[in-house]
């Protein structure tokens, strides 16, 4: 007969309207068996009562709707963010806040690299909070001029290469002509290099290859360590270029016994054409294990705001940089679109400027005239700027959105004073425009752009704290329980899997956030100061001190 666990707790958060709240959950070959009373779930019969978290909370398993496991492979290079930063050892990193502190950090992690020719790259780089003061190859250049150095910024969508950098990527040359390449004034590259075809070339040269990219083994068990900290048992991996050497090893390390996360994988469309994107995507489905998701796409559309490569509507910038860079055309966004729709495959489309999120919006009415679907949840990215004319048309269409909500705490004093203004600031990733609107919502991180750490971005959702403190866009706050079942149901929706995951009911996989405190308990403030004892992920037990 196969063995029921039923878990005790001081108080079981389901999400489950019917009942939800309840003291008991049991467990039967990785699924929830029921949720109530012990005298209830005695009912389904012979029983072990495990009470190791009678004093603590359970909540359901936290959900991540958009994250980078290459936040696990990052760390085996050198951080040189703003911010003070944990990293999966549970060592804190201290924040640079000067070019010099930068060059300082990286020259160290020189000393320590064997050869003279082996690639140093460095990551986390936040210029905007450097008062915008653009690093160079000359800068680069201090820390070596015989090996290739990179360091790639916060966004993750600006990149910056030395002097031998650019060489090796054949860029060092007059006569460029690529908004991606700003120059300098002797008419070469800056080093500053912008937009994925041209971040790509380079890339490679200095450390970010294609294991990188991808999370090698390490690097995915290093981020499942970090999931296990944050209280997430499952998270978007939200875009790899997936091929049948890359689905294998994910297959592989995500079947490991004490791996410890489900993880799910979209296939992004750099370097391949819509059709074939589409076509070798939903043969993917078919191939997800239950640690495992696969068959979903993720679409890039435009760049970063605190980037500047962001595409905006009419007024565009407040400080009146150029607008920013399209990273897909409109024909290929609309092929995309209507192949997914006709195979039945879910797209998610990276979205900052209100411009790129118009055009995502056009381009899916006129699909779905073509190609119907009455579920098909496409989700946007970030969304950031949306309208509430945009966000009514959302609900209309059936979309759903995962907002930015660390934003608020990370860059909403640069939004505010340089990249959009005042009032475009307030609006930013609207999370109570999109509840009203009756758009599916959810929040994140984009780890490793932000921290993992889904109660910091409920938090922040809740708040709407910028690091100096203040409360920007006070019309769009959420209540704290609209913020917990963002990172739970709400993210499970927007990833189509709120049938197996988001809440503890019978049916669905016995995923748990184990809690020292009730966070419905919490004010705004508080929620992201809750600890996470650890999780527990399909009926398996991990505590986050043991990792």
């Amino acid at each position: 007969m196969t063995q029921t666990t039923i878990f005790s707790a001081r108080k079981i958060i389901t999400m489950n309207p019917n009942r939800p709240v309840v003291s008991h959950v049991a467990v039967r070959d990785g699924r929830i068996l029921g949720a109530g009373t012990l005298e209830e779930l005695a009912g389904w019969g012979e029983y072990t009562l495990d009470d190791r978290f009678a004093d603590l909370v359970i909540m359901p398993g936290l959900v991540e709707g958009h994250a980078h496991t290459m936040e696990g492979a990052l760390w085996s290079f050198t951080y040189v963010g703003w911010f003070d930063r944990m990293d999966p050892d549970g060592k804190t990193w201290p924040g640079l806040k000067t070019v010099d502190d930068v060059i300082a950090r990286l020259k160290e992690a020189e000393g320590r690299i064997e050869g003279p020719d082996a690639p140093l790259l460095g990551w986390g780089l936040d210029p905007i909070y450097m008062n915008n003061v653009r690093m160079s190859r000359h800068d680069l250049d201090r820390v070596s001029k015989t090996r290739p150095v990179g360091v790639l910024h916060a966004s993750g969508h600006i990149l910056n290469v030395n002097t031998k950098g650019l060489e090796l990527a054949g860029l060092l040359k007059e006569g460029t002509n690529h908004p991606g390449i700003p120059l300098g004034e002797d008419g070469l590259p800056t080093g500053e290099l912008k937009s994925p075809e041209i971040i790509m070339p380079a890339g490679k040269h200095v450390g970010m290859d294609r294991a990188f990219l991808a999370a090698d083994e390490t690097g995915l068990r290093n981020y499942a360590r970090l999931c296990v900290r944050a209280g997430v048992t499952t998270s978007s991996d939200l875009g790899q270029q997936l091929n049948d050497d890359l689905v294998a090893m994910f297959t592989r390390v995500t079947g490991e016994d004490r791996f410890p996360v489900c993880l799910v994988a979209f296939r992004i469309n750099f370097g391949v054409g819509p059709k074939e994107l589409v076509d070798y995507t939903a043969t993917l489905a078919d191939r997800s294990t239950d640690r495992l998701e696969m068959g979903k796409i993720k679409v890039v559309a435009d760049g970063s705001i605190q980037g500047f490569s962001a595409r905006l509507q009419w007024p565009g910038y407040y400080n009146g940089v150029p607008n920013g860079l399209w990273y897909v055309a409109p024909d290929q966004l609309a092929e995309i679109y209507e192949r997914a729709l006709a195979a039945g495959v879910q797209v998610h489309t990276h979205t900052n400027g209100d411009e790129a999120t118009q055009l995502t919006i056009e381009t899916l009415e006129a699909a779905l005239r073509k190609h119907p679907d009455f579920d098909h949840r496409f989700t946007l990215q970030h969304c950031q700027l949306a309208s509430e004319a945009q966000f009514r048309r959302m609900g209309r269409l059936g979309m759903c959105v995962n907002l930015f909500a660390n934003h608020h705490f990370y860059w909403g004093d640069e939004h505010y004073r340089l990249t959009v203004g005042p009032e475009r600031a307030e609006r930013m990733n609207a999370c109570r425009t999109a509840l009203n609107a009756g758009v599916p919502m959810t929040i994140h991180s984009d780890a490793p752009v932000t921290p993992l750490g889904p109660l910091f971005t409920a938090s922040a959702a809740a708040t709407r704290q910028t690091a100096s403190g203040r409360t920007q866009g006070e019309a769009q706050r959420i209540s704290v329980d609209e913020a917990l079942y963002a990172i739970t149901m709400g993210a499970a929706i927007t990833m189509k899997m709120d049938d197996r995951i988001g809440s503890i009911e019978t049916g669905k996989r016995a995923d748990f956030a184990v809690l020292h405190d009730d966070p419905t308990e919490a004010t705004p403030e508080s929620l992201k100061d809750i600890g996470v004892w650890g999780t527990v992920q399909g009926g398996r037990i991990f505590e986050s001190s043991g990792i």
